[in-house]
Protein backbone atom coordinates (compact mmCIF):
# COMPACT_ATOMS: atom_id res chain seq x y z
CA UNK A 1 0.00 0.00 0.00
CA UNK A 2 1.33 2.88 -0.76
CA UNK A 3 1.68 6.16 1.49
CA UNK A 4 -1.08 8.20 0.56
CA UNK A 5 -3.59 5.11 0.49
CA UNK A 6 -2.35 4.29 4.31
CA UNK A 7 -2.60 8.65 5.20
CA UNK A 8 -6.12 8.17 3.70
CA UNK A 9 -7.41 5.30 5.89
CA UNK A 10 -5.80 6.98 9.10
CA UNK A 11 -7.35 10.48 8.35
CA UNK A 12 -10.81 8.42 7.46
CA UNK A 13 -10.20 6.98 11.17
CA UNK A 14 -9.39 10.17 12.89
CA UNK A 15 -12.57 11.66 11.20
CA UNK A 16 -14.71 8.99 12.90
CA UNK A 17 -13.01 8.47 15.85
CA UNK A 18 -12.78 12.33 16.98
CA UNK A 19 -14.79 14.32 15.30
CA UNK A 20 -17.16 11.95 14.46
CA UNK A 21 -18.03 12.41 10.95
CA UNK A 22 -18.28 9.58 8.23
CA UNK A 23 -16.96 11.20 4.98
CA UNK A 24 -18.86 9.50 2.23
CA UNK A 25 -16.03 10.00 -0.23
CA UNK A 26 -12.74 11.24 -0.20
CA UNK A 27 -13.04 13.63 -2.72
CA UNK A 28 -15.79 15.14 -1.06
CA UNK A 29 -15.31 18.81 -0.13
CA UNK A 30 -15.55 18.71 3.44
CA UNK A 31 -16.38 22.97 3.52
CA UNK A 32 -18.44 23.14 1.11
CA UNK A 33 -21.10 20.68 1.98
CA UNK A 34 -20.49 21.75 5.88
CA UNK A 35 -19.17 18.93 7.63
CA UNK A 36 -16.30 20.66 8.37
CA UNK A 37 -16.70 24.03 10.43
CA UNK A 38 -13.59 27.12 11.04
CA UNK A 39 -13.29 25.39 14.48
CA UNK A 40 -13.52 22.06 13.44
CA UNK A 41 -10.57 22.82 10.99
CA UNK A 42 -8.28 24.11 13.83
CA UNK A 43 -8.87 20.76 15.87
CA UNK A 44 -8.28 18.82 12.84
CA UNK A 45 -5.08 20.65 11.74
CA UNK A 46 -3.99 19.94 15.56
CA UNK A 47 -5.28 15.98 15.25
CA UNK A 48 -3.58 15.49 12.02
CA UNK A 49 0.10 17.00 13.97
CA UNK A 50 -0.66 14.44 16.66
CA UNK A 51 -1.91 11.54 14.57
CA UNK A 52 1.08 12.25 12.26
CA UNK A 53 3.76 13.24 14.62
CA UNK A 54 4.12 16.62 12.14
CA UNK A 55 3.78 20.24 12.31
CA UNK A 56 1.60 21.90 9.73
CA UNK A 57 3.07 25.29 9.05
CA UNK A 58 0.48 27.64 8.20
CA UNK A 59 2.10 29.40 5.60
CA UNK A 60 2.98 26.00 3.85
CA UNK A 61 -1.05 25.25 3.34
CA UNK A 62 -3.60 26.34 1.20
CA UNK A 63 -7.58 26.06 2.01
CA UNK A 64 -8.13 24.33 -1.07
CA UNK A 65 -5.38 21.54 0.88
CA UNK A 66 -7.69 20.89 3.75
CA UNK A 67 -11.19 20.52 1.34
CA UNK A 68 -10.90 16.64 1.09
CA UNK A 69 -9.59 13.73 2.43
CA UNK A 70 -7.98 13.14 -0.88
CA UNK A 71 -5.94 16.60 -0.97
CA UNK A 72 -5.14 16.08 3.28
CA UNK A 73 -3.95 12.42 2.57
CA UNK A 74 -1.72 14.16 -0.18
CA UNK A 75 -0.90 16.86 2.27
CA UNK A 76 0.43 14.40 4.87
CA UNK A 77 1.71 11.93 2.74
CA UNK A 78 4.34 14.56 0.93
CA UNK A 79 7.88 15.07 2.71
CA UNK A 80 8.67 17.82 5.47
CA UNK A 81 10.00 20.57 4.67
CA UNK A 82 13.38 21.96 6.28
CA UNK A 83 13.36 23.80 9.33
CA UNK A 84 14.94 26.73 6.75
CA UNK A 85 11.86 27.06 4.52
CA UNK A 86 10.18 28.35 7.44
CA UNK A 87 8.98 31.85 7.62
CA UNK A 88 11.56 33.12 10.06
CA UNK A 89 9.83 36.07 12.54
CA UNK A 90 12.19 38.93 13.59
CA UNK A 91 12.04 38.76 17.62
CA UNK A 92 12.22 42.82 18.08
CA UNK A 93 12.42 45.48 15.92
CA UNK A 94 11.84 48.95 15.57
CA UNK A 95 8.12 49.13 16.12
CA UNK A 96 8.58 47.20 19.27
CA UNK A 97 10.79 49.58 20.83
CA UNK A 98 8.66 52.60 20.43
CA UNK A 99 5.44 50.82 22.63
CA UNK A 100 3.86 52.73 25.15
CA UNK A 101 5.65 51.76 28.66
CA UNK A 102 3.51 50.92 31.38
CA UNK A 103 3.09 53.42 34.06
CA UNK A 104 2.90 52.55 38.12
CA UNK A 105 -0.73 52.62 38.06
CA UNK A 106 -1.03 50.27 35.33
CA UNK A 107 -1.92 53.36 32.28
CA UNK A 108 0.30 53.48 29.55
CA UNK A 109 2.71 56.40 29.03
CA UNK A 110 3.83 58.09 25.93
CA UNK A 111 6.69 56.51 23.94
CA UNK A 112 10.22 56.74 25.42
CA UNK A 113 12.44 58.58 23.07
CA UNK A 114 15.84 56.09 23.73
CA UNK A 115 19.11 58.49 23.73
CA UNK A 116 21.18 58.44 20.50
CA UNK A 117 24.91 59.71 21.41
CA UNK A 118 27.34 59.22 18.70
Amino acid sequence: MCDRTVALERLRTLFLRHLHLEVPSADVDLLETGLLDSLQLVDLLLLIEEEFGRRISLEAIELDDLRSLARLAQLVSAPAQPASAARTVPICDEAQSAQPEPMRDGALGAPRELNRRG
